[in-house]
C-alpha cells in the first residue's frame, strides 16, 4: 500500500452451512489479503444460507457508517442452498455489472466453461461497496488480486473506488 492510499474499514462474511473458524479458508484469505494491503477488518463472521440471516447482517453492516465495504464468499452458486444473490441484490441501491462480466471472464481463462456457474456480482449499498465471490478460496484470490484490491486502493489509476468513498452519498 503506497503511502497515499486510504485505509478502508471492511467487513468479511462467509456463507457456508459447513465451514467454521477452523477450516474457512477463504474468509482466513480474505481477511489476510485486506490487512495486508493495508485495510482494517471491522467485523468478520460465518453464517448459514440463509436469506434473512444473511439479510440481517449485511443491513447492520451497510447502517454502519464506520463500515466502507463487504467482502462476501459463499452462496453464489447453483445448488438448492445457494441463496447469495437472492439475499442481497436487494439490499443494492446499485450494481457493478463489470464486476460479474470481469469476474467470469478472467475465470473463464483459468477454470473453463465452469464459469458460467458463478454468479459473482457487486454493488454499493448505503455508501458501502459490497463484494459477492464463490466460496472457492481460489475464486477469492482471483476476485482480489485481479479485480478487488486494485479498485481499494486510493492510488489506482486512472480511477478507483476508494477515491470516491466521500462522494458516494451526493
Amino acid at each position: 500500500m503506497s503511502e497515499h492510499t486510504t485505509s478502508l474499514s471492511l467487513c468479511v462474511l462467509t456463507v457456508s452451512d459447513t465451514r467454521t473458524s477452523a477450516n474457512d479458508t477463504s474468509g482466513d484469505y480474505l481477511v489476510e489479503s485486506l490487512t495486508e494491503a493495508g485495510h482494517q477488518l471491522r467485523e468478520r463472521a460465518i453464517l448459514p444460507d440463509d436469506r434473512y440471516q444473511l439479510r440481517a447482517l449485511m443491513s447492520r453492516w451497510i447502517a454502519d457508517a464506520d463500515v466502507d465495504g463487504v467482502l462476501v464468499t459463499g452462496g453464489t452458486g447453483f445448488t438448492g442452498r445457494d441463496s447469495t444473490p437472492e439475499a442481497l441484490l436487494p439490499l443494492l441501491d446499485k450494481t457493478m455489472p463489470g464486476f460479474g462480466e470481469i469476474f467470469r471472464a478472467i475465470s473463464f481463462a483459468e477454470i473453463g466453461t465452469s464459469s458460467l456457474q458463478s454468479r459473482a456480482f457487486a454493488g454499493l449499498a448505503n455508501g458501502t461497496f459490497v463484494f459477492c465471490l464463490p466460496g472457492s478460496t481460489s475464486a477469492c484470490r482471483t476476485a482480489w488480486e485481479r479485480l478487488i484490491r486494485a479498485q481499494l486502493d486510493s492510488g489506482t489509476k486512472p480511477c478507483n473506488l476508494a477515491a470516491l468513498r466521500p462522494r458516494l452519498k451526493e
